[in-house]
């Protein structure tokens, strides 16, 4: 096994193996201090960028949660589509993932425990229809499918 290894390494580091030792320490700590150095902070353009991919990534699952809680909560037995978003953006928050955003619903002819209301036709008759338009922040780890509702505001469009 030594005329092997002497064959990789120079002769002087056998006969010193404190040597080789310290060599292969400071090595390693080298190395550990590479894997260690944590990024600073964002610039405005990085930071932009994330909140883009954050949105584009999680933004959807985000807003089918809002609109599942608005249609549980509401007292209507037919179930609110999404027409359009408003607005949405990402919340400064650390320790999570926080989005707010302002959706606009729409009845439909379903009812609100029906499968697929994605498909649902919106109401037709005029006397029924209803549009509200929503504000919402919910917290989120889509990583591991929890959802929180931290607000809710929601306002009804006269037609």
């Amino acid at each position: 096994m030594t005329k092997a290894l002497g064959t990789l390494l120079p002769t002087a580091m056998l006969c010193q193996p404190q040597r080789w030792a310290l060599l292969s320490a400071t090595l390693l700590l080298l190395l550990e201090f590479q894997v260690l150095v944590t990024r600073g902070k964002l610039t405005e353009e990085e930071d932009r960028h994330s909140g883009k991919l954050l949105l584009k990534n999680y933004l959807p699952a985000t807003v089918e949660y809002a609109m599942h809680m608005f249609n549980l909560e509401s007292k209507d037995i037919n179930a609110y589509r999404l027409t359009r978003i408003l607005n949405s953006w990402k919340e400064p928050d650390d320790s999570s993932i926080t989005f707010s955003m302002v959706l606009l619903l729409r009845r439909t002819e379903c009812g609100k425990f029906e499968d697929n209301i994605d498909n649902c036709q919106f109401e037709t008759n005029q006397e029924l229809n209803k549009e509200f338009n929503c504000f919402f922040t919910i917290t989120t780890e889509p990583w591991k499918t929890l959802f929180k509702l931290q607000k809710k505001i929601c306002s009804e469009i006269p037609l």
